[in-house]
Formats: structure tokens, sequence, C-alpha cells
């Protein structure tokens, strides 16, 4: 069993890195070209996947919390009670229900 996770987790890290590193945008790679991180991470799977967890990509402080939108600030996750547009749907939905009983 140890054999088989000591092949695996470096496995399912050098995955993960290589899709976080290619599915990041642009804007968001630090240090080096996107290109050339996806390389590393190929070619050199411990170090480059864990070189781009950690230097690689830009990420928000933990404190901030999750906005749902990772470039736009001004754009946030609202809640369904504080989204008028939900609101007006809701009134919208109750005076359909009241139309046709």
């Amino acid at each position: 069993m140890l054999r088989v996770l000591m092949f695996l987790v470096p496995l399912a890290l050098s995955i993960y890195a290589f899709i976080d590193c290619i599915s990041t945008q642009d804007e968001d790679v630090r240090h080096m070209p996107k290109p050339l991180w996806a390389i590393l991470v190929l070619l050199f799977p411990m170090v480059g996947s864990i070189s781009w967890l950690i230097a690689g990509k830009k990420r928000s402080p933990a404190a901030e919390g999750w906005s749902g939108v990772r470039s736009n600030r001004d754009r946030r996750w609202v809640a369904p009670d504080d989204n008028p547009e939900f609101l007006k749907s809701l009134d919208d939905e109750k005076k359909d229900e009241r139309d046709e009983s």
C-alpha cells in the first residue's frame, strides 16, 4: 500500500499543478511565463509542482474569503435575500401563481 501511495501522491500533485497552471489566467501568473511553468511542472514533477503551488500563481489571502469572481473585485457573490433581482423573481412567481388560480 505504501508503494502505491509513493507513486500516486506525486502523480496526483503533478496533475493538479499542471491543470491549475494551464487554467490560470495569464495576468495571475508570477515570475515566469505560463508555458515555461507548464514545462517545468511536466519535466520536474515534484519540484515543478511544489514551485508552482508556492510561487507561480497570485493567490488571494484566505482572510478575504471567496468572492465568487477572482479578477473583478466589483462583482461579488450576493446572498439571495440581499439580491434584488432574485427577490423580484420571487414576486413575479407569486403573481403568476395567483393569476393561474
